[in-house]
């Protein structure tokens, strides 16, 4: 197993990324899925997907520090939980690299690879106030932010119908370059969240996590 990354994440929380070097015979031998998982993931074509998804959970379990694994399930909206715990979590996985994150609060999380392409598609998630704030020399790495924090406040949110442009807003005076935090905020509606965001960035990829920030 390659933990590169677990740490507190706004304690209680924590969050955890994992290097994939292990075969996937390795990781359903040392993973006990419950009937429900191991209908799932027959149905995922491609050797690699397969072992995201079992290390995703093996990341999961290796976090709760529980002898004994807590099944993950999906609910109506496909959002996932942790099977007799209070915490919300969140998963994601990208080529070799799989992130979780578990928090009392609403949380989500994202793993993405540093890609060119992503500008193509930029016009479909970035908002005016966020498209004025882009610096040239870094509008390829913040792009991947503002993507895998929209991503992980979609997370989140865990319900669908979300349009990244309209109802998700990153602030990019707060998200920068210089830091490794930042907020976020869901307008949908009557419907008004505000996240706390935390950032990791690597050679070829971003890790983006949120939690809902919850008045007290």
């Amino acid at each position: 197993m390659s933990v590169i990354l677990h740490e507190d994440y706004h304690h209680p929380g924590e969050w955890g990324l994992w290097h994939i070097t292990e075969t996937e015979d390795w990781l359903k031998e040392n993973l006990a899925l419950s009937p429900a998982e191991t209908e799932a993931m027959s149905l995922i074509r491609g050797e690699g997907r397969r072992k995201e998804f079992l290390a995703a959970r093996m990341l999961l379990h290796y976090m709760s520090g529980r002898s004994v694994r807590g099944e993950l399930v999906k609910d109506d909206a496909g959002k996932p939980h942790l099977r007799d715990s209070h915490f919300h979590i969140s998963i994601s996985h990208t080529v070799n690299y799989a992130a979780a994150i578990a928090h009392p609060n609403l949380c989500g999380i994202d793993v993405q690879r540093i890609v060119p392409r992503i500008r193509r598609m930029a016009e479909k998630f970035v908002g005016p106030g966020e498209r004025v704030q882009l610096i040239p020399e870094h509008e390829l790495l913040q792009l991947h932010l503002i993507w895998s924090a929209k991503e992980a406040m979609y997370k989140a949110f865990g319900r669908r119908q979300l349009d990244f442009k309209e109802h998700l807003v990153v602030d990019l005076g707060l998200f920068s370059l210089a830091t490794s935090t930042g907020s976020a905020f869901l307008k949908k509606g009557s419907i008004e969240m505000l996240f706390d965001l935390n950032f990791r960035v690597f050679d070829d990829f971003v890790l983006v996590g949120c939690i809902e920030r919850v008045p007290r």
